[in-house]
């Protein structure tokens, strides 16, 4: 199994743009390069040997000798004018018998490599394996024609501007950044393809619609009246009835005619036949097929927006009751503040099933599951819905901590775990629980706090280096030194810092050179981590003892880290952004614990919204390939448990608190399922237990 460094988990995760396809030409794709005719002369290389074969291909050996080994495809006219196509795709063929990646971007004359990153995506493929990048050349499939409109709090809007000249492309370049060894691969069918859709900015505002749709674009599906939305049901109630789900699983959704195991009543993980396994109460083997955010709404901001929106309700309407405050995020166009917003999803919902809107859509919800072969509601759900006892359910606990000053992240400043508050805010949240998710079978377990920022593996130390004298876990740091070094002098010489005093040292908010005092920033970084995962562990397992502690759900971590999770969790879990986890393991093969995926997902264009999300599809069937590709690859590698799909549905075509505004649903805002992707699911949910069992 591979082996992941923090860097290769950022890069994958963050960057990639890895697509799984054939390598023909789809019909909207036009051939960018003719290999066959391709003057080599035209080849720039650096590290790497380069040759153009069987006329379609170029075989490419890359070295390790440079930080950047890379061979450089220029335009034989000088430029390419791409200005009305959507992206360029590249097939690549890994010839190594081992795990590989290829950077791929695209350049005009402007570009300031390596500085200007923005059309740069790394490419991992597997052993012998092949597969397709693709970098969009514009954000969304529209472009203003003339007189462009900035508009605000979105990720991605129509009409927002490439970050390269796509009427003067002059460079593709393929390469490694830092490579550990030598590669070799193929790259053909260099193609572009879509086409730019040309909008007027006269009359574009308002562009969205009473139901929170994109008004200037038509798609199958789009809801144009509450006579469609109230068929939808009537449509909608056929299939559940047609497929009411597999029949091979208990009332918890594990595996009932499969292995009888010890049930305890409560969830636990088991290794059983080589894989990890969670075990549900009656003792059945469970594999966690699940999906986040399971609720109604769909809030977005309106507040100096008000222009965009058709038909926003009065205030004293029946609609008038999904406005809302809402408060904004660290950034984004409602940086801390407060804002109005109006919630479309609610409002859809109210219109479709009347006035017991929140009980109907709830029962529905847990049918809906079922249906596609899902049996848990992951993170960030509501209580309303998750505490009907019909679907397991895994909740997050957030607290109160006392902040590490000098640190400082997306989610905001690292948690201090040596502070007094740490283990007292933990123990009252979790009091909060009792009676509801504490000794309930039907609650798997916790998550505790969310994509922590740990950074390389003397970041945290550091971090408390830089904050004030009275941060706990600063004088925490100073003891220790001072029992290690004894005198000031000491540690002066070793640090090569000049501190008269172990007082000065704790008021210093200076950081050591960090090659000279390397030896003490890993060692108390260490010793973070143990506080903070051996803290959550002794107050969980006190608490709340018949829950499982699923960690905090790592978006880009160090190894170092990893393996002290792994001491102290009872499941690793990750926000894994990738095409394809099927050989992901913990690091070194020196941890042997379950690993739970609390977050995927692709999104695709053409649904009316504006962003794909982390993982770029091409459109809704694309994406049901993408999902049923990753979790068979999940169900494939026998440490992971389960994965948490994110979200159950889009977000605000206009964002949500802070500006995100992904086509990542299992439903749209009108609350019409993606028929696309729920038949993979169901296809992979059907299957899931026989095909992990079998599967080797």
């Amino acid at each position: 199994m591979a082996k992941a460094t923090w860097l290769k988990v950022y890069l994958a995760a963050v960057l990639g743009f890895v697509v799984f396809s054939n390598s023909s030409l789809k019909a909207e794709d036009k051939q960018l390069i003719d290999l066959s005719k391709y003057d080599s002369k035209l080849l720039q290389v650096e590290d790497v040997k380069a040759r153009i074969i069987d006329g379609d291909k170029i075989k490419v050996e890359s070295g390790s000798n440079v930080e950047h080994p890379s061979i450089t495809l220029t335009s034989p006219d000088g430029k390419w004018d791409l200005s009305e196509y959507e992206y360029i795709e590249v097939d690549v063929k890994n010839l190594l018998d081992k795990e590989m990646r290829v950077f791929f971007r695209v350049e005009d004359p402007t570009s300031n490599e390596p500085n200007d990153r923005e059309h740069e995506h790394p490419l991992c493929l597997s052993p012998n394996s092949s597969g397709t990048a693709t970098i969009r050349l514009y954000p969304t499939r529209w472009v203003f024609s003339s007189n462009p409109i900035e508009l605000k709090g979105m990720r991605r809007y129509p009409g927002e501007p490439s970050k390269v000249d796509t009427k003067n492309v002059t460079k593709i370049i393929f390469y490694d950044f830092r490579p550990q060894f030598d590669t070799a691969y193929e790259i053909s069918n260099i193609r572009v393809g879509g086409q730019v859709e040309k909008i007027s900015s006269d009359n574009f505002l308002p562009f969205i619609d009473e139901f929170g749709q994109f008004m200037h674009y038509d798609w199958p599906g789009k809801t144009r009246s509450i006579e469609e939305m109230k068929n939808q049901i009537k449509k909608e109630e056929q299939q559940l009835t047609a497929y009411p789900g597999p029949k091979d699983r208990n009332k918890y959704g594990g595996f009932k005619t499969g292995p009888q195991l010890k049930a305890t009543g409560f969830f636990r993980v088991e290794k059983y036949q080589g894989k990890w396994w969670f075990v549900d109460p009656e003792g059945h083997l469970f594999w966690s097929h699940g999906i986040d955010c399971v609720w109604p709404g769909t809030e977005t901001g309106v507040s100096d927006r008000r222009e965009y929106f058709k038909d926003l309700p009065e205030r004293r309407s029946l609609l008038g009751k999904f406005y809302d405050r809402g408060k904004g995020h660290i950034y984004g166009f409602y940086k801390k503040r407060r804002f109005r917003t109006f919630d479309f999803g609610k409002a859809n919902l109210y219109r479709k099933y009347g006035d017991n809107w929140y009980g109907k859509f709830s029962e529905m919800t847990h049918r809906r599951l079922k249906s596609w072969g899902l049996n848990t509601i992951a993170n960030w759900s509501d209580p309303g819905i998750y505490r009907m006892d019909k679907t397991p359910y895994i909740i997050p606990i957030g607290h109160a901590f006392y902040p590490i000053k000098g640190s400082d992240g997306p989610w905001g400043p690292f948690p201090d775990p040596f502070a007094d508050i740490f283990v007292k805010s933990l123990k009252r949240r979790l009091e909060y629980e009792k009676g509801k998710s504490i000794d309930d079978p039907w609650c798997i377990g916790y998550f505790v706090d969310n994509e922590l920022v740990w950074g390389d593996n003397t970041c945290i130390a550091k971090s408390t280096l830089a904050s004030p004298a009275d941060q706990p876990a600063k004088i925490v740091f100073v003891n220790d030194l001072k029992k290690k070094y004894q005198t000031i002098e000491k540690l002066n010489e070793k640090w090569g810092t000049s501190h008269k005093s172990w007082k000065a040292l704790l008021k210093c908010t200076n950081v050591p050179d960090a090659k000279r005092a390397d030896e003490d920033l890993k060692a108390f970084y260490l010793k973070v981590a143990e506080k903070y995962f051996g803290t959550v562990n002794h107050v969980l397992k006190q608490v709340a003892p018949n829950q499982l502690y699923l960690g905090s759900r790592f978006s880009a971590l160090n190894d170092d880290v990893a393996r002290m999770a792994s001491r102290y969790c009872d499941v690793v879990s990750y926000n894994f952004y990738y095409y394809d986890i099927s050989t992901y393991d913990l690091p070194d093969g020196s941890t042997d614990k379950p690993i739970l995926v609390g977050e995927f997902h692709f999104g695709a264009l053409d649904r009316g919204l504006f962003h794909t999300g982390l993982k770029y599809a091409r459109n809704q069937q694309h994406r049901a390939e993408l999902y049923q590709n990753y979790v068979e690859g999940a169900l494939r590698n026998p440490d992971i448990v389960g994965t948490g799909w994110f979200q159950y549905r889009d977000e605000a075509t206009t964002g949500r608190f802070d500006d995100e505004n992904y086509q990542i649903g299992f439903i749209d805002v009108c609350d019409n399922p993606y028929a696309e992707i729920i038949e993979a699911s169901r296809r992979v949910g059907e299957k899931m237990y026989d095909y992990r069992l079998k599967t080797k």
